[in-house]
């Protein structure tokens, strides 16, 4: 059998859509809860083989080269392949506010900081050169796929199919003017024009993205949830970030933001919930009902000191819990295996468990969990075959990561973004050996100074 591509690896990591008692797989329930499953399935000395950008086979090395005749086949003898990683929230242009105003709290950074910078500094040339410039810090640490949520969607999405990414970008929503639209009718009308121009893009997808509850008021948040069934698309939101933002929902609301949500129809399978590090037992209950994916982007928590994520009780609660970096000027960097390592240590702490968040639970949060938050459970998130060859090799033969007995285990707690030696999105190679494919380094890295030396010198 003649195929574009043949990848003999000494690890494959698949991340398995395993079965249910029902004979169901994830992939087949994406829409739904996940389930509790036995993920940690490892292969040795396999091969993936891929044609016309899926994946067409997983089977020992030695049968694949009986099988198939590659037009490429690589041999990859001391690495693991996984499924590519998805950040499942990100602000990616805000890559040139990295390092601008750190060591502050949220309604600080945000009001007197961020915002004020954005007013100045946010244009499509400004989203245009940021994301390229986050896209290849994600490419090189092994991200195949981005949600964002920021100004000017239809630039991220034209940079990151000229990159070659899969990306989902937000239809924004917020109740005040901004350099993308100044009132709900225009935020709607822009939004809807975005997800029309890309909608048979195989590579672009499109979610609602309200801001957060203390900046989008009950009418708009209506319209979304009638609006994303209608146009069968997911919604993200910043929500219950911070104690700050309960007590003045509270107070503005006579409720908390969840509460608030649910009555205006939002808590639904559609809806992904980024950050949730204040959460009360009935709260994790009424979203683990309705089906919201929970987004946890814990360096960027941690960061501005806003909250823990109760990751291990949500879990127990069959809710789905994807990561994301966040924005690399609160995190500060889009690193998706720093990240897992985080989140899992983080989740232990947490719970006073050490058992809480094993190793391949987190790496299912980055990758699969991710792809069903996004709709996207039966194209990605996993290696299977009919499935995308979004693809990721690690080079594990470090000093960083010897001896090794459990390559799933040394990804999550020892490896770094530096042992990614290859990426692949669609059977397209964005990563060779380190050298990134699809964007020129230097232009990228020439466009960041050149916009530090815009923003510093005001």
């Amino acid at each position: 059998m003649n195929i574009d591509t043949l990848i003999n690896a000494r690890w494959i990591i698949p991340v398995d859509d395993c079965k249910d008692a029902g004979g169901r797989t994830n992939q087949e329930t994406e829409s739904s809860k996940p389930r509790p499953t036995p993920d940690n399935v490892i292969y040795e000395h396999h091969s993936l083989a891929i044609n016309d950008g899926k994946i067409t086979g997983i089977l020992p090395t030695e049968e694949a080269r009986l099988k198939f005749t590659a037009y490429e086949e690589i041999d990859l003898d001391a690495h693991a392949l996984i499924p590519g990683l998805i950040n499942c929230h990100t602000h990616a242009a805000m890559s040139l506010f990295r390092g601008l105003a750190d060591d502050l709290p949220l309604m600080d950074w945000l009001n007197n900081h961020i915002w004020p910078a954005e007013q100045r500094w946010v244009n499509p040339e400004f989203v245009e050169d940021g994301t390229r410039h986050a896209i290849a810090e994600m490419v090189r640490g092994g991200t195949t796929c981005f949600n964002d949520m920021y100004f000017f969607p239809d630039r991220v999405a034209e940079t990151a199919v000229e990159c070659g990414i899969r990306a989902h970008v937000s239809l924004i929503m917020i109740d005040f003017p901004t350099a993308w639209a100044k009132d709900p009718d225009e935020y709607f009308l822009k939004g809807e024009q975005v997800h029309d121009k890309f909608k048979h893009n195989p590579l672009i997808g499109t979610v609602f993205g309200p801001h957060a509850p203390y900046t989008v008021s009950d009418a708009p948040l209506q319209k979304i949830a009638t609006l994303a069934e209608e146009m069968d698309i997911q919604i993200q939101m910043h929500v219950q970030e911070t104690a700050f933002e309960v007590h003045q929902s509270i107070e503005q609301h006579g409720k908390r933001p969840l509460q608030r949500l649910f009555e205006l129809g939002l808590l639904s399978n559609r809806l992904m919930a980024v950050h949730m590090t204040q959460l009360e037992s009935d709260e994790i209950e009424l979203i683990a009902k309705y089906g919201v994916s929970v987004v946890h982007c814990p360096e960027s928590n941690l960061k501005l000191a806003s909250g823990f994520c109760p990751v291990n009780e949500l879990l127990l609660n069959n809710v789905n819990v994807a990561l994301g970096t966040d924005g690399a000027a609160s995190n500060n960097d889009l690193d998706m295996l720093g990240e897992m390592r985080t989140a899992a240590l983080l989740g232990k702490g947490v719970a006073g468990d050490s058992t809480a968040l094993p190793a391949h639970t987190v790496l299912r949060m980055a990758t699969l969990n991710a792809a069903i938050a996004l709709g996207l459970g039966d194209k990605t998130g996993s290696l299977a075959v009919g499935k995308a060859a979004d693809v990721v090799a690690i080079d594990l033969n470090h000093i960083e990561t010897q001896p090794l007995y459990n390559p799933i285990s040394q990804i999550v707690y020892a490896c770094n973004r530096n042992q990614i030696t290859d990426v692949w999105v669609a059977g397209k190679q964005l990563l060779k050996s380190g050298v990134l494919m699809t964007i020129d380094e230097a232009a990228v890295m020439a466009k960041a100074q050149l916009w530090r030396e815009k923003i510093f010198s005001q």
